[in-house]
């Protein structure tokens, strides 16, 4: 297999919120037809940007969370692109499909911090939920299903690290 062309992915973040019992932070697109619509938060990053900058303010836009601890992330982009039936404004902005650095966060808040309409109307999410960290890979879009196989690879040890700290 080739390894992937990076240059004309966009820069993004993607982030596994992993709460104190091991659950991570699922969300459900909105608009996005089932049954492979639920992901992990993630989003672009803006000139100027950091990539934590980046992760930690996605993750505040797309579901109000600020109480995180940073507990690992992955070292190389992970990529991949859109397929051909994907319309959307980054295909017209010239992007074939996204390059992500990844963040494992520990949520040290509760519940309540959680508001998917933290930044209005304009919502990335219309609903979420707790769930183990497999089921993302049974939940996401196809296209996105290798890096997500990735990053429940590297991240694993993270979620078992926060679930019991002792380890």
């Amino acid at each position: 297999m080739m390894p992937m062309d990076l240059s004309q992915l966009r820069p993004n973040v993607g982030i596994v919120l992993i709460a104190s019992t091991g659950k991570v932070w699922l969300g459900r697109r909105a608009g996005a037809p089932a049954p492979a619509n639920w992901q992990f938060p993630q989003g672009g990053i803006d000139v100027g940007e950091g990539d934590f900058e980046a992760a930690l303010r996605e993750l505040r836009e797309e579901t109000g969370v600020t109480s995180v601890r940073l507990v690992g992330r992955t070292r190389d982009w992970l990529g991949y692109e859109f397929p051909p039936e994907h319309q959307g404004s980054k295909i017209g902005k010239g992007w074939r499909g996204q390059k992500q650095i990844w963040f494992a966060l520990a949520f040290e808040g509760d519940d309540a911090e959680i508001d998917l309409h933290a930044q209005g109307d304009d919502i990335e999410f219309d609903a979420w939920r707790w769930a183990e960290l497999d089921e993302a890979l049974d939940e996401v879009i196809d296209f996105k299903r290798d890096v997500y196989r990735q990053v429940i690879a590297a991240f694993r040890p993270l979620v078992d690290q926060v679930r019991d700290p002792d380890r």
